[in-house]
């Protein structure tokens, strides 16, 4: 069997419904195994495009991601959509193809060294010299990411490799062991819980790799502990529910932030403390549960799966927690934005919420920009994925190949993609893909004809704005050519309608809404 049919193989045998890729000449063995494969390959038309895809897949999904590129440019075409992944903890397994083994190093056509370049932005990369080597490889990759810290896994394959024999070949892996929680660890979570009268989760995206949802609510609810979240995390406890107090941080709840700030003792499960995380926080006793010990902080650090955390936590007494609910409920008056503005063009908050209105409960994609902060402020999210973005690197172009993933792994679920004009046109192409595979997306252009938060940037703190007018085509007629049908809206009264519409229809849809470009957000305070 070629080293390429096992790798298949392999990816068969766990669940790989889909792969994203682009091929290219050192990646066509791999391409000719999966001819005879029940996996259904995706061609995106830019490997940025692929590995976005299969990010936005591994989210909605609660598996890992699959993309695949060849050498040199394809790989390189990668870096991005690897990196957001990496910040953001997705597990994706991303297989590139390289030049003969013979060729390594020796600066021919495409050789590269492309090891280097994913090592800061992987968890681990491997190049294989030996294609037994390559089938272990890829069931370590796998294990790794499915038992402990969650991230990308680059594996590297030159040509002559995928063509080349296994001599041995089993779909046995060796299972890799999640670490057992110290029972001292436990022992002493225990005792900070049973002294705190105050006490808060923090319920991070680790709790969802985890497939620890139900086990989070039973814990709050049991000991009617209330729960904030990370950005990632939102719906892991419905928004609207009573105990949870919705995100943290920066453009978190008034609940939230007045929690984080008083709580005496916080239970961070499945998250870091990132720096926008951390504004929400003051000085609790904290309990810090994750598989990545190189993130623990605070004062009982305990690596470890957090439903393994929680299963150990379901016979414990604490304190009645009903005046600090109490005190919670005064401050969770929603954080009042006003969005009925009637103007012409159209403000971009009253744009988000009557798409947010109209789409309901579907899954919604945000893009990076100023459409961000709206999604974020006006979003009630209650079910966990269903608000994709990615929030510790933030590329514009993230949002239109993710949809892409997220409509595959859910067919079921409409999927509403909120999208600056900037941040479109960088992978604008995957329009394609889109109308190719009939997905019912729904992309919502918030279409200010600029750059809009970096003119914010440059009104605040410089003399003169730089290079951030957009003349932008028609989006419409790009639209048209794809065979995607689509409407233009400039009055604030017809969003909703067009929304409902275009969603009753079950099929691709762009709506281009043009707004005021003078609308700007609260900036958070950073140097000029």
């Amino acid at each position: 069997m070629r080293c390429a049919d096992a790798l298949i193989k392999i990816l068969e045998s766990n669940g790989v419904k889909f792969i994203f890729g682009h091929p290219g000449e050192q990646i066509l063995p791999f391409y000719d195994a999966l001819r005879s494969s029940k996996i259904k390959h995706v061609l995106m038309r830019h490997e940025q495009g692929a590995v976005h895809a299969a990010d936005g897949y591994a989210r909605v999904s609660g598996e890992f991601g699959v993309c695949i590129s060849t050498a040199g440019p394809g790989a390189l075409n990668l870096v991005m959509g690897v990196a957001t992944a990496f910040k953001d903890s997705i597990p994706l397994i991303v297989i590139t193809g390289d030049v003969d083994t013979d060729l390594k190093g020796t600066n021919v056509f495409q050789d590269i060294d492309i090891e280097g370049v994913f090592r800061p932005i992987t968890l681990e990369t491997f190049h294989i010299e030996d294609p037994d080597d390559g089938t272990l490889k890829l069931k370590k990759a796998i294990e790794m990411i499915k038992h402990g810290k969650t991230g990308p896994i680059h594996l590297n394959f030159p040509k002559d490799v995928l063509n080349d024999y296994v001599d041995t070949f089993s779909l046995t892996s060796e299972n890799v062991e999640e670490k057992d929680i110290s029972l001292t660890d436990v022992g002493d979570a225990v005792k900070l819980m049973e002294m705190s009268e105050r006490p808060l989760i923090l319920a991070g995206t680790g709790i969802i790799w985890a497939h620890a949802v139900n086990e989070l609510r039973d814990f709050s609810l049991k000991y009617n502990i209330p729960v904030a979240t990370t950005y990632s995390a939102r719906g892991v406890l419905p928004e609207d529910h009573p105990l949870c107090l919705g995100m943290i941080g920066l453009r978190g709840t008034t609940a939230a932030n007045f929690a984080g700030k008083n709580c005496d003792l916080l239970i961070a499960l499945g998250c870091r403390f990132s720096e926008r995380t951390v504004l929400g926080i003051g000085d609790p006793e904290i309990i810090h549960v994750n598989l990545d010990n190189e993130v623990l902080e605070g004062d009982v650090k305990i690596q470890g799966n957090v439903g393994q955390f929680l299963d150990k936590m379901k016979d414990i007494t604490v304190k009645n927690t009903g005046k600090w609910l109490h005190e919670l409920d005064n401050h969770k008056r929603t954080y009042e934005i006003k969005t009925n503005y009637n103007d012409i063009p159209v403000k971009p908050q009253r744009a988000v919420k009557e798409i947010l209105d109209a789409s309901d409960d579907s899954t919604t994609i945000s893009d990076a920009g100023t459409h961000t902060t709206w999604v974020t402020l006006l979003k009630k999210v209650t079910r966990p994925s269903s608000l994709l973005f990615s929030g510790g690197f933030g590329p514009m172009g993230y949002g239109l190949p993710a949809a892409i993933g997220a409509s595959l792994a859910d067919p079921a679920e409409r999927v509403v993609l909120v999208v600056g004009d900037g941040g479109f046109q960088m992978t604008i192409q995957e329009l394609a893909v889109i109308a190719q595979e009939n997905l019912p997306i729904l992309i919502c252009i918030i279409n200010n004809c600029c750059l809009g938060i970096i003119k914010q940037w440059q009104d605040m703190h410089y003399r003169e704005r730089y290079e951030v007018e957009l003349e932008n085509p028609d989006f419409c007629e790009i639209a048209d050519a794809y065979r995607i049908k689509s409407k233009r809206v400039n009055a604030p009264g017809e969003i909703f309608d067009a929304v409902k519409n275009a969603l009753d229809l079950n099929e691709p849809y762009l709506i281009d809404i043009m707004v005021d470009k003078e609308e700007g957000i609260i900036l958070p305070k950073l140097k000029p």
